[in-house]
C-alpha cells in the first residue's frame, strides 16, 4: 500500500489519451503493475515480468465469472450479426415509425432510456437490449452512435444501483451484512437510494439531453459531423420480418429473468448475473439461428460464416474487456484501491468525510475500472467511520455507491464502458470522450449534494 501503486492506472490513462490506443495502454499498465509487484516482493527476478503478466491473464480467464463475461462478449457478436443480416432491424424500425412510437429524436431517446430502465436486472443486459433496439433508429434520425452509447451507459448502472432488486443489490447487501450495525443491513441499503446522488443526477442529465434534444462538448461535435454526412448510415439488408429481431430480443430478456430466478434458487436478487446473461445470450443466438434457417434465408454454412464474422468484429473489444479484468486483478494485489481509500484520513473535518468518500470512490473506480471492486474496498472503510464518528449509514453508503458509478462512467479502462461501446457500435474512446463532460457535471453536483447533506444530517 504505497504511492507507486497508483502508477499503472496513470500510465494506462496517459497512453489512452496520448496514443488513442486502449489495448496498448492496458498492456503497458498490466506489465508495469506486475513489475511493481515483483519489486514489492523484493525479488531479483524482474525479468519474469512478461511471464507473470501472461500468467495473470491466464488466472483471469480461468475464473468462471470472468470466462462467462468473455464468452458472452463473443457470442453476442454472433447474435448481433444474425439480427443485422436478417433485415429484422430495418423491419422493426419501420414498425416503430408507422405506429408513432419513434417518429422524432425525442421519442427515440425516450424509448432507448425506457428500455434500459425496464431491463434493470443486469447492467450488461440493459445496455445490450437498449443498443439492439435503438441502433437502427438512431441511424434513421441521424443521431450519433456516441449519443446512443452515452444514453445506454448512463442509464444502465444508475438504474441497477437504484432499483437494487438484482445482483447489484445482493452484492452490496452481502458486503454490509459482515458488520454489526444498529439498523438492519437491508434497511440501510434501501435508505441509501435517496442519497445515491450521482445515479439520480446522471439519469436526470440523460433525460435533459433527450427531452430538450441538447448535446454539448464533444458530443455536439459528433452530432454535427454526422449531420454533414449525406450517406445513409443504416445501409444494411432491406427490411424483412420484424420477428427476426424481436423474438431473439424478447427471448434474451425473458430468459434472463428466468435464469436469474433459477440461479438464485427462486430469489431474483440472489441470481448470478454472469451465468444468466451468458445462458440468455446463447439461447437468443440459437433462436435467431433457427429462425433464419427455417425461413430459408440462409444455409447452415452461411449462418456459421455470419456468426463467426460477427464474433470476429468484436474481438478487439473482447480483448479490451479481458485486459481490463486482468489489470483490475493485478491492481487489487498491488493495493491500488486500498492506497486510494487511505487518502480518506482521520484528520478531515467531519462535514468533509462523506464528500471525500465519494471522491475516493470515484478515483478508485476510475483508476481500476471497476465499481464493484470499489464497493468491496470502500464499504469496509466506510462502516468503521459510521461506527466511530456516528455518521448516517445511508448517507455514507450512498456516497460510496455514487463514487463507484461516477468513476466507472469516466474511466477509459472500464469493462462497462467497453460493453456499452460494443452494444451501441461506437468506438470506445469516442464513447468515453463524449460521455466525460456529462459525468463530470454530475460528479460536481454530487459533491455539493453530499456536502449539503452532511451539514444538515451530521
Amino acid at each position: 500500500m504505497t504511492w507507486y501503486s497508483i502508477l499503472p492506472p496513470l500510465i494506462a490513462i496517459l497512453v489512452v489519451f496520448w496514443r488513442k490506443e486502449v489495448i496498448l495502454a492496458l498492456l503497458l499498465a498490466l506489465i508495469s503493475s506486475e513489475f511493481l509487484l515483483l519489486m514489492q516482493h523484493e525479488t531479483s527476478q524482474l525479468l519474469m515480468t512478461p511471464v507473470n503478466s501472461i500468467e495473470r491473464i491466464v488466472d483471469v480467464v480461468t475464473s468462471a465469472g470472468n470466462s462467462r463475461i468473455l464468452l458472452f462478449s463473443l457470442i453476442i457478436g454472433a447474435l448481433l450479426a444474425y439480427i443485422r443480416e436478417s433485415g429484422g432491424v430495418a423491419a422493426t424500425v419501420n414498425i416503430l415509425m408507422n405506429k408513432g412510437v419513434a417518429t422524432s429524436k425525442r421519442q427515440v431517446g425516450l424509448l432507448t432510456m425506457f428500455t434500459g430502465t425496464a431491463v434493470f436486472i443486469e447492467s450488461n443486459m440493459s445496455v445490450l437490449t437498449s443498443g439492439i433496439v435503438s441502433r437502427g433508429l438512431f441511424d434513421k434520425f441521424k443521431m450519433s452512435r456516441a449519443r446512443l452509447a452515452y444514453i445506454i451507459d448512463s442509464t444502465s448502472a444508475p438504474v441497477c444501483i437504484l432499483v437494487l432488486l438484482n445482483g447489484w443489490g445482493a452484492y452490496v447487501l452481502g458486503l454490509l451484512s459482515n458488520y454489526d450495525l444498529e439498523q438492519p443491513a437491508v434497511s440501510i441499503l434501501w435508505s441509501s437510494v435517496a442519497f445515491n446522488f450521482y445515479a439520480i443526477i446522471a439519469l436526470l442529465i440523460v433525460l435533459y439531453t433527450i427531452v430538450f434534444d441538447k448535446v454539448h462538448g464533444p458530443m455536439k461535435h459528433a452530432e454535427q459531423q454526422l449531420e454533414k454526412q449525406q450517406v445513409e448510415l443504416d445501409a444494411g439488408p432491406k427490411a424483412s420480418k420484424a420477428r427476426f429481431m424481436l423474438l431473439p430480443l424478447l427471448t434474451l430478456i425473458v430468459s434472463m429473468v428466468g435464469f436469474m430466478f433459477w440461479t438464485g434458487d427462486g430469489v431474483l436478487a440472489n441470481g448470478s448475473g454472469s451465468k444468466s446473461v451468458l445462458y440468455a445470450t446463447v439461447l437468443a443466438t440459437a433462436l435467431a439461428y433457427f429462425l433464419l434457417l427455417s425461413a430459408k434465408r440462409f444455409s447452415h454454412h452461411e449462418l456459421v460464416e455470419v456468426g463467426f464474422k460477427g464474433m470476429g468484429e468484436l474481438l478487439p473489444l473482447v480483448s479490451i474487456v479481458l485486459l481490463s479484468l486482468t489489470l483490475g486483478a493485478s491492481l487489487k494485489e498491488l493495493g491500488t484501491g486500498v492506497f486510494v481509500a487511505s487518502l480518506v484520513g482521520d484528520y478531515l473535518p467531519i462535514y468533509f468525510v462523506v464528500p471525500v468518500l465519494f471522491l475516493a470512490g470515484a478515483i478508485m473506480s476510475f483508476t481500476t475500472g471497476t465499481s464493484w471492486g470499489t464497493f468491496a474496498i470502500l464499504i469496509p472503510i466506510g462502516v468503521p467511520l459510521i461506527q466511530a464518528l456516528g455518521l448516517p449509514p445511508a448517507l455514507v453508503l450512498g456516497a460510496i455507491l455514487s463514487g463507484g458509478i461516477f468513476g466507472d462512467h469516466c474511466s477509459p479502462i472500464s469493462d462497462t464502458s467497453a460493453v456499452s461501446a460494443l452494444a451501441s457500435g461506437c468506438d470506445l474512446l469516442t464513447h468515453v470522450k463524449t460521455q466525460l463532460p456529462y459525468a463530470l457535471v454530475g460528479g460536481a453536483l454530487s459533491v455539493v449534494c453530499f456536502f449539503v447533506a452532511s451539514v444538515i444530517m451530521i
